[in-house]
């Protein structure tokens, strides 16, 4: 583990138990059921900066987020916040965690009270932290969060459904930064949005991030988003991390077949009229995932041993990846 990282992760795993009822198990003779979401997954994410998750979905990417929120509880493996591990801290220190995490969802509409104003949304950490008493001092903190997020003090009496959904976006943010946090995992929060302001969304994470030296988890499948937003990269398959680099590393010279296979599935802008040889498998049933490394049945690079070893996490170059062939 790094000594400079906020947000230290070992070995996190989530498994769900997704059998059928009792009597149906008993009267058809049918065993439990288990889906492992999360497998042994470890990272660091250093302070003020951005780490990015990606891979397909159902890869496990948004099950990570709501374990280092603690919407969830891990199966195994543990997640310190600034050294502080909620599930076995004292009353004191959850405290801390819950004031230092936020989170910012992929729907802004269906993650803000629909009956509340935005005065209302905004305040709810301010109050239920008890971070500023009296009226007065919190209807003046929640107008300077509107206009930190570029949205006026006067649209604190307006309802969440009288906004376009950029400017919902910009509410949850205001939301997110309303308990003065150091870290926030944002779980695609530009994916619901138009192009155009998707770019102005990002913009302004970036100038907060920088002003206010915040450190994100920015969970999305794009790439050209992942590109522009992160500083370190975890490529996700079937809940195992197969590779983690810096940026730049990752995209001039990823290391596992996977990674590769997700670059090369990715608009270019100077694509148009190439070719490729686009991947036509199908992902795997994440309830009975293949045996060893969970992507040989895809794999150009596998070999026997493949499909029945799963690989160690090895260093390859600048770049920790979860394979036996490397590139």
């Amino acid at each position: 583990m790094s000594n400079g990282a906020l947000v230290q992760i070992s070995d996190l795993t989530k498994t769900f138990d997704i059998s059928s009822p009792w009597l149906e198990r008993v009267i058809e003779r049918k065993p439990r059921q288990y889906l492992t979401a999360v497998e042994e997954v470890s990272f660091d994410i250093e302070r003020g900066t951005t780490y990015a998750l990606v891979g397909e979905s159902g890869s496990g990417k948004s099950t990570i987020a709501r374990m280092l929120v603690g919407l969830m509880k891990p199966t195994r493996g543990s997640v310190h916040v600034d050294g502080v591990n909620p599930d076995s801290a004292s009353a004191e220190d959850v405290l801390k965690f819950r004031r230092q995490i936020q989170m910012i969802f992929q729907d802004p509409y269906a993650s803000m009270n629909p009956r509340w104003r935005v005065s209302e949304i905004v305040a709810e950490p301010i109050v239920t932290l008890g971070l500023l008493s009296g009226r007065d001092a919190v209807v003046r903190r929640v107008g300077e969060l509107l206009e930190q997020v570029g949205l006026s003090a006067r649209d604190a009496g307006r309802f969440p459904h009288e906004f376009s959904g950029g400017q919902r976006q910009r509410i949850c943010i205001a939301r997110a930064l309303a308990s003065n946090p150091e870290f926030i995992v944002c779980d695609e929060p530009t994916s619901a949005l138009d192009v155009s302001v998707q770019a102005q969304v990002l913009n302004l994470m970036r100038d907060l991030q920088r002003d206010l030296k915040l450190t994100y988890l920015f969970i999305t499948h794009d790439l050209a988003v992942v590109r522009y937003m992160a500083d370190q990269i975890g490529v996700l398959y079937l809940g195992r991390l197969v590779e983690s680099a810096a940026r730049d590393r990752l995209f001039s010279a990823p290391s596992h077949p996977y990674t590769q296979m997700l670059l090369d599935a990715a608009p270019r802008l100077d694509g148009f009229g190439r070719q490729h040889q686009s991947d036509s498998s199908e992902i795997p049933d994440p309830i009975n995932r293949p045996s060893g490394c969970h992507f040989h049945p895809r794999c150009s690079r596998a070999k026997s041993n493949c499909a029945v070893e799963s690989p160690q996490t090895q260093t390859a170059g600048a770049s920790r990846v979860a394979c036996f062939y490397p590139s």
